[in-house]
Parts: structure tokens; sequence; C-alpha cells
């Protein structure tokens, strides 16, 4: 349901105070403990952060996707990895249950997930499939009235917190590529799921990744998403949609943030008698990524909207997250450009958003798999 234009408008000033006065002081605690402090968890959980795009219904704001991306605009002025907390919970680990999910299914785990009881994680990934996810091999066998899954997964975000996984298992072994794949709704220390160490990142330390390794892994019939086999990967490639816009408006909010930055950086450094802010050649850069970030800004205002009237977005999305997820580290480096020496020391915070961006150009579709997104949905329109 819409908020009115001052409830939206009030929502966005809190989180961004948020931001600015709880969560961008605790980024320097995050990056040494690789962990985000309970009582901004806490915090996050009270301001219904956890629950944005679940519908009201279930205990969720219910927010349209394009007051979701406004929020996550003045979120995402903190570290990705706040944001990552609450990232699958609003995306693709919750809406494949708002888009596909059985009644049972959606009253049993949507309030949950909403509030920030628990947290949820998507399983798709696997050591043999990535950007070729219709490859994979994990496994759900029937067995009565359970399935057995097998199989590993990959670079799974939030597994080590993850009370709730989404797991994509092939349930018919003869069918080649998507047609043959299902997805389960496995909880959190059921007999036979293990969970290996968190990954060592080049950046976003605070976002925890991790694989996961199904043993025969047995759960209930009813686990399986939507009741019905073989539609997983289908789920999977709509909820793709959302989370590429949600992800390109985090790239805004993190490339508005760095700009802030090196705008102050440029005024307060003075070289050869006068503030770098006055010597064009800096000035170019800021108006670069100035330009770039209000470009992938509209962008994704665009597509927004477009989804929230019931427009297929396909080619919008790619193309927001292949534009925004590319700005957002052209504009880190001229960042780390414009603070020079300092911009290169880790008391400044610019080299750990600089490795921090890096990342969004590989998840969600990597920048590769987006341009054949957008090809192939252009070739297949001029037919």
């Amino acid at each position: 349901m819409a908020l009115d234009a001052e409830t939206l408008r009030q929502l966005v000033e809190t989180v961004d105070r948020f931001a600015r006065e709880r969560l961008i002081p605790a980024e320097h605690q995050v990056a040494e403990t690789d962990a985000i402090p309970d009582d901004i968890v806490a915090e996050m959980r009270e301001m219904g952060l956890f629950g944005m795009s679940v519908p009201e219904a279930y205990g969720g704001l219910g927010l349209r996707m394009s007051e979701e991306v406004q929020v996550v605009f003045a979120l995402c002025q903190a570290s990705p990895a706040f944001r990552s907390l609450i990232g699958t919970n609003n995306g693709i680990g919750s809406q494949g249950i708002v888009m596909d999910g059985t009644e049972e299914q959606k009253r049993r785990w949507l309030p949950r997930l909403a509030a920030g009881e628990i947290i949820a994680s998507f399983a798709l990934t696997e050591p043999e499939a990535g950007s070729d996810a219709a490859s994979l091999r994990a496994s759900a066998r029937r067995d009565g009235n359970c399935y057995v899954l097998n199989g590993t997964k990959r670079f799974i975000t939030n597994a080590p917190r993850a009370g709730l996984f989404t797991v994509m298992a092939r349930t018919d072994p003869s069918v080649a590529g998507a047609g043959g794949i299902s997805a389960f709704l496995v909880e959190a220390g059921t007999p036979g799921l293990h969970m290996g160490l968190p990954d060592r990142k080049m950046g976003q330390k605070g976002a925890l990744t991790a694989d996961i390794i199904f043993e025969d892994c047995r759960v209930p019939a009813d686990a399986l998403l939507g009741g019905v086999e073989g539609q997983g990967f289908r789920t999977a490639m709509k909820v793709l949609d959302r989370g590429r816009l949600h992800i390109a408006a985090v790239c805004v909010g993190i490339a508005e943030r760095l700009i802030r930055d090196s705008v102050c950086y440029a005024l307060e450094r003075r070289q050869f008698g006068k503030p770098i802010a006055e010597f064009q050649l800096v000035q170019a850069m800021l108006a670069d990524s100035r330009m770039e970030a209000y470009a992938a800004r509209c962008m994704v205002m665009d597509a927004a909207g477009k989804l929230d009237a019931g427009q297929p977005i396909s080619t919008e999305a790619a193309c927001c997250k292949l534009f925004a997820s590319e700005m957002v580290g052209r504009v880190a480096d001229r960042a780390v450009q414009v603070h020079g020496g300092a911009g290169y020391i880790a008391d400044y915070g610019i080299e750990r958003f600089y490795r921090d961006v890096r990342l969004f150009r590989l998840y969600e579709g990597t920048s590769q798999i987006q341009q054949i997104v957008i090809a192939r949905n252009m070739l297949r329109d001029a037919v």
C-alpha cells in the first residue's frame, strides 16, 4: 500500500538521521570486528527495516518499490554492511514467499521476517553454478512425506546468522536446465544442514557469507515453496528484477555519500596556498561523479515507478543494476583520487568503500550477465 507523501518523507528523514547519527559512527567498529552491534540490530528491527517490502497483512511496511528505493538511498549513506543485514529479508529471502508461497507459508514466515525475528538467506549459487545458475547440482529427492536435500551452496549472504534458507535444488534430474529446479524453505538447525566457516572477503566486513552443505537433509514436503515442483528457478528470476533495482539504489546511496565526503575534503585540503576544490581538474572529478550518480538515481526512480505500475521491467532493472554498479566503482575510484594519500589510508574510510563497492558488479548478476539480459530482451522485442 502506498504511503502518503508526508509519511514517506518522515520515514526517509528518520532513516537518514539514523544513518548519520548511529550507523556512520559505528562503521569503523563494524569493519574491525566483522560484526554489527546488537543494539543497532535491535534499532533496525524497531524501525521496521526488516519488513519494508513485506505486505502489511503479514506485519511489514508494505512499501512500493518507488518508496523502498528512497529509504535505501538514505540508509546507504552508511556502510553497505548495514543494508546487507536487512537486504535478504526485504528481497530474495521474502519476496519468493510473497510471490509464490502458499498461504500457510506466508502466515508462518513473513511476520517473523518482517519483525527481524529471523534472518533470511537465499541459497542458489554453487561451486559450479554461478552466472549459469540453471546448471545447479544440489538435489532434492522425494521420500514419502519428506524431501532429502544434498549438495553445496557457496557465497551465501547472511548464512552464518540466518534462521531460514530458501534453497534451490533439482527435484527432477531428467529435466536439464531450469525446468527441474524447485525451491525449499529450510530452517536453520535442520539435521543434515551444515555451515561452512565465514568467508574472508575483500570488503564489506560485517556482511557475512559462507558455504552451506546439505548431507541427507530431510525437510517436510510442505517446505516446498508454493507446493509445486519445478517452479523454483522461475520464482528466483521473478524476484531478481526487484532485487536488481534494490542493489542499484544501494549503489546510488553509497555514491552520494562518497561525493559528499569528497567535496568536504576538497574544501578543507589546501595545496599551493588554496583549497584543492578550486583546482579545475579536481572539480572535473567531482562533477563527473555527481552527474553519474544523478543519472543512476533517475534511472532507479523511473524503473521503480514502472514496476509499481505493473509494467515488465526486466530490461530496465538490468540497465539500472549495470549502470549503477559500474558508476559507484568509478565514483569510489575518484574519491580515492580526490583524497590523495589520505584516500589510501584506512583512517579515512575511503579505501574501505573502494573495496566494498567492488562486489556490486558481481552479485545479483554480474555486469556481463546484465549486458546479456539487456541485449537478449532488445533482440526478442525487435522480432
